[in-house]
């Protein structure tokens, strides 16, 4: 799944990055590695962006760009 299909107050970890290259690297640079947790902490009201916490410390990401983190739900 991607990340964009969990909700407020999921989390998962990060399994691969599917995206373009330049916004693999941005994504890399912020922390979201293949391997770390990731938890949804809110979703605007048009579903874009979404914040997210990775590495102790609040992200938000266009709906574009959470699109292209696989991850694997965890409890």
């Amino acid at each position: 799944m991607n990340l964009s299909e969990l909700k407020k107050g999921q989390a998962g970890r990060v399994v691969k990055l599917s995206a373009v290259p330049q916004l693999r690297r941005r994504l890399l640079d912020m922390g979201v590695l293949v391997g770390e947790m990731i938890r949804v902490v809110g979703v605007a009201p048009l579903g874009d962006p979404v914040e997210v916490t990775v590495k102790n410390y609040k992200l938000s990401l266009r709906k574009k760009e959470v699109e292209g983190v696989i991850v694997e739900e965890v409890s």
